[in-house]
This record gives C-alpha cells, structure tokens and sequence, in this order.
C-alpha cells in the first residue's frame, strides 16, 4: 500500500483555505479568542469568574473559549480583553514594499 497523499501547502489563514466568507475576519477574532482565552488560564480564573468579569454569562465564556465565534465582534472581544487588564492597542503602518498585500494581524505578549 503506497497510496500518496497530496499535500496542499497553507494560505496562512485556516478560514480562507476552507473557504469560509470572511477569514481575515475570523482570522483576527480566533486570534482574540486566543489571548482572552490565554489571559483566563494565566489568571487561574473559573468560567464563572472569567462571566462575573466580562458582564456576560457561563455559557457564552465557554463557547468563546471553545472558538465558537458567531456573537462575538471584535469591538466586544476588545472590551473583554480590556476588563482582564490588558490596554488593546491599534497600529496602522505602512505596508512593506516587498509583500503583495497589506495585512491585518493580532501581535499578543
């Protein structure tokens, strides 16, 4: 048995190469997702705590911390990194001339 397997290299963005509308979108809030959910763990915070903190309930902090993303806009995911203490910063800066498109990315600490 020596089947091949095809192998396709990624675009960088899981959500576009499965062909979902808007993967820059959802690129930018799993990666939010990502640093709240980050942010919990390291404050040893409960599901419940992490509700109590960001004025939403148990349920929705599971499904945020389970990647579920629809109900969540980015603005709200900023106000939820705000109320775990951390200052959200946006900066616009020139693309470099040596890339084909311009790019928008989340940079944590």
């Amino acid at each position: 048995m020596s089947d091949e397997i095809k192998v396709q290299s990624s675009s960088g963005n899981v959500f576009a190469d499965l062909g979902l509308a808007n993967p820059d979108d959802l690129l930018i809030k799993a990666e939010l997702v990502r640093q709240i959910s980050n942010m919990i763990e390291a404050k040893g915070l409960t599901q419940t705590e992490s509700a109590n903190i960001l004025g939403i309930d148990q349920p929705k902090v599971s499904a945020l911390v389970n990647g579920k993303l629809s109900g969540f806009s980015t603005d709200r995911l900023f106000k939820f990194l705000n109320a775990l203490g951390s200052d959200v910063e946006i900066r616009v800066i020139p693309k470099p001339e040596l890339e084909s498109e311009a790019q928008t990315r989340v940079i944590g600490v």
